[in-house]
């Protein structure tokens, strides 16, 4: 299972978020570009970077996230924001490896299944889940769509994958909410990946028994040192399994 750091930006310095609540993030007195240098350093193959910003409708952080990804040397995956195939086409031509899309697959569905077409394997989908609704955040958008029926709509899409953020979890706890991610990921065919559903390394151990989990995107846990990277990949890699010996 791959483990995947997440930068979240606001206002050009690191912050995290509880259940996607503007309101209240919580800073890190770090440098973006050294935190993402730093996660490669200690094994990450791949960065997600989040932009807070560009969700609410600016894009002040487009040269920091640029910086980043020509920085770090590995693939880098940007989300937040990208409302326009113009926007997911210009995170491309900066060297992103993939972009995340969320609220573009409700509002322009047709639009996100040519964007994949055209590229394909370099576009994820982004579900926010909340109350088992899709729920976008960063954007007012009352939705009652059934995650199932939006994912279903995406089945032939040459999608690199799905990012399932069930911001449930940040309030009761991650193993009343597994059964979200595991529902969803039982349908697809495409990779899907976690976020919001790891603080502890307990967590990991859980996600590995779900079928179709490719990863896990982890920011909060690792910006506050609950764990390291180190200690996650370790417990996310492959565990050789016991096997009988025949004479």
């Amino acid at each position: 299972m791959q483990v995947i750091p997440t930068i979240e930006l606001l206002n050009g310095r690191c912050v995290t978020l509880r259940g996607g609540d503007f309101d209240a993030p919580t800073l890190w007195h770090v440098d973006p570009v050294a935190t993402a240098r730093g996660f490669v350093a200690a094994g990450a193959t791949r960065l997600q970077v989040t932009d807070l910003d560009a969700m609410q409708g600016r894009h002040d952080n487009d040269a920091l996230i640029t910086e980043i990804i020509r920085a770090v040397g590995v693939p880098v995956q940007v989300a937040g924001g990208i409302r326009a195939r113009e926007r997911a086409e210009f995170w491309i031509a900066q060297g992103a490896a993939q972009v995340v899309v969320g609220s573009l697959a409700v509002t322009a569905p047709d639009m996100v299944r040519a964007l994949a077409k055209y590229r394909p394997d370099m576009v994820l989908l982004n579900f926010d889940i909340r109350d088992g609704w899709l729920a976008p955040i960063g954007r007012q958008m009352d939705t009652v769509l059934d995650p199932s029926a939006v994912l279903e709509s995406f089945a032939q899409a040459p999608l690199a994958g799905v990012i399932v953020t069930d911001h449930d979890a940040d309030a009761a706890g991650v193993e009343k909410h597994l059964g979200v991610i595991t529902g969803l990921a039982a349908q697809t065919r495409h990779l899907v990946f976690a976020s919001g559903l790891v603080d502890t390394l307990d967590d990991f151990s859980r996600l590995r028994y779900v079928p179709n989990i490719a990863g896990a995107i982890v920011g909060r846990a690792l910006m506050r040192k609950t764990f390291t990277l180190e200690q996650a990949l370790d417990v996310a890699r492959p565990q050789p399994e016991e096997t009988a010996e025949f004479l």
